[in-house]
């Protein structure tokens, strides 16, 4: 069954029609893009041909596509061409319409100079696609992002461009459409949102059965899939997991990383970050009002599930080989995971929420949303708060309380006397989200619970 991407899926299929025209789709791996391009191919009625890059010459992937074309009786008999431009021509000459996808496309240049494997296909998007729809599709974000750049001889080639990012909480859910708000939140903060990895979970089994059979099972595909996920596309993995341990379950400045990984100053760490981003693995957090301030920026993993491995598999693998899953659960994992790791992965969920209630239109006068940096100078202290929504001049500030309980109004009060004592704040209002709803809601405040968050 295809779940979510009902958006992606509907410009695609369209996309797809238009014969003379290619796409570009792309995404780290496991996002699903495959099964996104297979799905609309599957809706539409052209004759499709599906291929797969292998980690070879020009001339091999050319012969490896012309044993396709002879296998899927497209060519009538098998024969040879000196480029994929002989043969899109050929595919030219033919009566029927095609879509044809060529799927991991930086693995040409695994081998070929990249100028050269763009500059062919550019030859083919202009001259050799009169009844063919052609879709470039890969997994090295950074080699996809570069076709869409001035200078690239793909630039401003694509009918249509797709970047798949990893399914939101809402989408993820539809994974495991049963569970309470409280059990959603915790599944999405450990698994993410990878449909390759939401497709291995029960949604009968408990979330720490569901963690011990996949994550912590060393022979199963989430471990495998978290453990590699390094290794595939980042070139200098060794640096990049000495990041990602630092970082685990939290955020780090840039002088905090600097430190932690006694790093000199030459610069290299930049660089590093600066291609952990171009991957998609971490992503920077500037506090909304104090964007420009470098001192402020943080740096946070990006993938829930890798988050999850480098917070307590990574430096106890070899415990866990030697007690086993569940009691490696028992003992490394369980005594923090609902009260600190869910609660932090919870945070950004409520900025997620709120994204999508703006793009919804239902924020009218929203200008950002993320985090609030403030400077105490009465009481001598300084922080941040997690939830903020900007409305020009004035912002909302919300707490987020991941609780199995109500939140009681005594705790709503104490925390709006915390906030309401720092001076400088210019909060029009102040808001709560707590999962498990409150025991009273007082006015004054805004209040959302953990339906509200999968209502819309």
């Amino acid at each position: 069954m295809f779940l979510a991407r009902t958006e992606e899926l509907s410009k695609l299929s369209d996309s797809m029609n238009h014969t003379g025209h290619a796409s570009l789709v792309y995404g780290k791996r496991r996002v699903g893009k495959t099964r996104l391009i297979k799905e609309a191919m599957n809706r539409q009625g052209y004759s499709v041909i599906y291929y797969e890059c292998i980690k070879g010459t020009m001339q091999e992937n050319i012969d490896t596509f012309t044993r396709l074309l002879t296998t899927l009786q497209i060519l009538p008999f098998s024969t040879s061409f000196q480029s994929f431009s002989d043969v899109f021509a050929y595919l030219n000459t033919l009566p029927r319409s095609f879509v044809a996808v060529i799927d991991e496309y930086p693995y040409l240049s695994a081998i070929t100079d990249a100028e050269i494997v763009d500059s062919v296909f550019q030859t083919i998007i202009d001259q050799r696609l009169r009844n063919i729809h052609l879709v470039l599709s890969g997994s090295q974000v950074s080699v996809m992002r570069n076709l869409l750049q001035k200078g690239n001889a793909l630039y401003g080639r694509f009918h249509l461009i797709l970047h798949l990012r990893e399914l939101d909480y809402q989408d993820a859910s539809l994974f495991y459409p049963s569970l309470s708000p409280y059990e959603k939140i915790a599944f999405y903060s450990v698994f993410g949102g990878s449909p390759f990895i939401l497709q291995e979970l029960r949604e009968t089994e408990s979330l720490t059965q569901n963690i011990v059979r996949t994550i912590l099972d060393e022979s199963s595909p989430v471990s495998l899939y978290a453990s590699s996920l390094l290794m595939t596309d980042y070139t200098n993995a060794v640096s990049a997991e000495r990041i990602l341990a630092v970082l685990n379950n939290g955020k780090k400045k840039y002088s905090e990383l600097e430190r932690a990984l006694q790093a000199n100053s030459t610069g290299s760490l930049a660089k590093q970050l600066k291609s952990l981003q171009a991957t998609e693995l971490i992503h920077p957090i500037f506090p909304i009002n104090k964007p420009d301030d470098a001192k402020k920026k943080f740096y946070e993993i990006n993938d829930n599930l890798l988050r999850f491995w480098f917070t307590y598999i990574y430096h106890n693998r070899s415990a866990l080989q030697m007690i086993g899953p569940k009691a490696f659960f028992d003992r490394q994992v369980a005594p923090t995971l609902l009260t600190e790791y869910v609660p932090h992965r919870f945070e950004e969920l409520c900025r997620s929420f709120f994204s999508r209630l703006a793009r919804g239109g239902r924020l009218p006068g929203i200008t950002n949303i993320g985090t609030y940096y403030y400077d105490d100078a009465v009481h001598h202290r300084n922080g941040e708060f997690d939830i903020a929504l900007e409305f020009g001049s004035k912002y909302q500030i919300y707490e987020a309380k991941y609780y199995r309980k109500p939140m009681s109004l005594r705790e709503i009060h104490q925390e709006a006397g915390q906030i309401r004592d720092i001076s400088s704040l210019n909060v029009a209002r102040l808001g709560f989200i707590a999962v498990n709803g409150f025991e009273e809601e007082e006015d004054g405040f805004i209040y959302y619970n953990g339906e509200d968050l999968y209502r819309i």
